[in-house]
């Protein structure tokens, strides 16, 4: 992910106000908003009501969800297209993590539920104002491919008891595999039958049309099967009759103690969320003309989720596929979102009964597409093809998420996302750099041709930042590179075109480097520091009065010009000088 986006973004002044997705909207666009918004709709409905199955809810609770989202972000967020609302990637996470405090099921798991969602929603909204839209970018490809992996396994092995008509099991991931496999004799077909069958309707409808609602044919088939067949005397599950739920603003009723106990959740579902809301945000930025608002959509996001809270709702998210059915079905604005919201307030408001014959086999079925759907096969055949030691970090990422608590596996995740970001910063090296033959360009040493060294003068470069992270190698490899030139040095250039930052630790290392260099009588000078952050870290530590502005360059040739006393680079100095 840039952080130059969101810098650009923040040069752009305050937020701007709100339905900030619908300018530039006229009557025009009505046509392609509501055929967008009737196919999100037809898509929706079944993946909702399966992802509120996913976290241990009520259907109703996943409709209310996806009207909150809509209708938020349609106020507060900036992208046109995107669909905002339950989503599968983060309702095994929170699910993981509210049944360790509550039943499931209970009305204190569903306050729980709602609490987290007023959590994650201030988090993520907080976030967005204050403009910390990098923090998205803590994640890595390698490492979210692998905690995508590591859900997909959570969700199949929560609905194989539901698709095999089991009995719902509890414990992890191993403790519910056992319990299916010791109920094995017991599986109903039926049920079976028609969790594939959906499954495979889903597949096949997508194959040929990303526009077919592979999900609600097959609820809608399935559905009458049970009526035909009579399959509830056969001991299909059922839905049921659901109350009619009509939205309404209220708190849950939770303690000063259940907030405090939700503390780490939050933060774990909150980073989940800022990463898919900017991935979306990002990969569909100019598919309808919108532009790139990581920080607006975030408040769009913690928004919906705020008003998800405030319905008895849970936490919501961005969803990358239905952003993409809005957008490849003529979507120009967030209406298409508005419409698919009335849509299902009139069933839920209306239509409860359509809904009492769905199989619960068949919402297993849906969530095993969605599962298979986010597993990323590309990401890791790449990896493992150009960067096998990443592809590590997908192998371990989805290993602790499966082997581990939900919460903990997803904190390992991004502590191996974080360590591996400090340790690619850690193998920066010296390197020397030679002058190109016939020009003013110094270069590190690449082939033909050859490079040119100056008699008495060294070249470095440092390929990264300096922080507290590398200070002890920059040092070490610093005084390393002049002690083998030792005898024949008189000037030492630091090529600082790659050092975007200086830290305090970095500072003081720099300071002995250039003290290492006065002791041993050789002049230290500093050539290309473009990055206004680190000549400003050189002034703040006293660096640049120690050297005085005699020493700091603006390209390595104008230093070696004034360090040497001769109009440009000796043409007899050669590569073969080796010290």
């Amino acid at each position: 992910m840039q952080q130059a986006r969101n810098g650009q973004k923040d040069a752009q002044g305050p937020l701007p106000l709100l339905f900030a997705s619908l300018r530039g909207w006229s009557g025009k666009d009505l046509g392609g908003d509501a055929l967008a918004g009737l196919t999100l709709a037809a898509i929706a409905i079944p993946e909702q009501m399966a992802t509120a199955r996913l976290g241990d809810l009520s259907p109703q609770a996943g409709f209310l969800a996806f009207m909150a989202g809509a209708v938020a972000f349609a106020l507060f967020g900036a992208s046109r297209s995107m669909s905002v609302g339950a989503d599968s990637t983060i309702a095994p996470i929170f699910a993981a993590g509210l049944v360790l405090l509550a039943q499931s099921g209970s009305p204190h798991y569903a306050a729980l539920a709602a609490l987290l969602a007023l959590m994650v929603g201030a988090t993520v909204a907080v976030a967005g104002l204050l403009r910390f839209g990098w923090i998205a970018d803590l994640l890595s490809v390698p490492v979210t491919a692998g905690f995508l992996a590591g859900i997909s396994v959570h969700i199949v092995v929560s609905q194989l008891p539901a698709l095999l008509g089991l009995p719902s099991a509890s414990g992890n991931v191993f403790q519910r595999l056992a319990a299916v496999h010791s109920g094995f004799g017991e599986i109903n077909l039926y049920s079976a039958a028609i969790g594939i069958g959906v499954f495979a309707v889903i597949v096949v409808c997508e194959r040929i049309s990303a526009h077919i609602p592979g999900a609600l044919v097959a609820l809608a088939a399935s559905s009458l099967a049970v009526v035909i067949f009579g399959l509830p005397g056969r001991g299909v599950a059922v839905l049921g009759t659901l109350p009619a739920a009509v939205p309404g603003l209220h708190l849950p009723a939770v303690t000063f103690d259940d907030m405090r106990t939700l503390v780490p959740l939050t933060l774990l579902v909150a980073i989940v969320v800022m990463v898919q809301t900017a991935a979306t945000t990002r990969s569909f930025a100019s598919a309808n003309g919108s532009g790139d608002d990581v920080n607006r959509d975030f408040v769009g996001v913690g928004a919906g989720n705020l008003i998800c809270g405030l319905v008895g709702a849970f936490p919501i998210n961005a969803s990358p596929p239905r952003t993409a059915i809005v957008v490849e079905t003529g979507g120009r604005s967030q209406v298409a979102s508005l419409v698919a919201a009335v849509i299902v307030l009139a069933l839920v408001l209306f239509g409860a009964g359509l809904l009492k014959n769905v199989p619960q086999s068949a919402l297993a079925g849906v969530l095993f597409f969605v599962a298979m759907r986010i597993l990323r096969w590309q990401t890791f055949a790449a990896t493992l093809r150009q960067a096998p030691t990443e592809f590590l970090l997908v192998a371990a990422t989805a290993l602790a998420i499966v082997a581990l608590p939900i919460e903990i596996g997803v904190a390992i995740g991004i502590g191996l996302s974080l360590l591996h970001g400090v340790w690619t910063i850690t193998q920066a090296g010296m390197i020397e750099f030679e002058h190109v033959p016939g020009t003013s360009i110094w270069w590190p040493p690449n082939g033909e041709p050859a490079g040119e060294r100056v008699e008495g003068v060294l070249v470095v470069a440092f390929q990264a930042p300096l922080s507290f992270v590398n200070a002890g190698r920059f040092g070490r490899d610093f005084r390393a590179m002049v002690a083998a030139r030792a005898g024949s040095l008189n000037h030492v250039i630091f090529e600082a075109s790659s050092v975007i930052d200086i830290d305090y630790t970095a500072a003081q290392t720099l300071c002995e480097v250039i003290a290492y260099c006065r002791d041993a009588g050789i002049t230290f000078s500093i050539a290309r520091l473009e990055s206004v952050r680190a000549q400003a870290a050189l002034a703040r530590f006293g660096i640049a009065a120690q050297l005085g502005h005699a020493r700091v360059f603006r390209s390595v040739d104008e230093a070696v010009r004034a360090l040497t006393g001769g109009p440009g680079v000796a043409a007899s100095s050669s590569s073969n000088e080796k010290a």
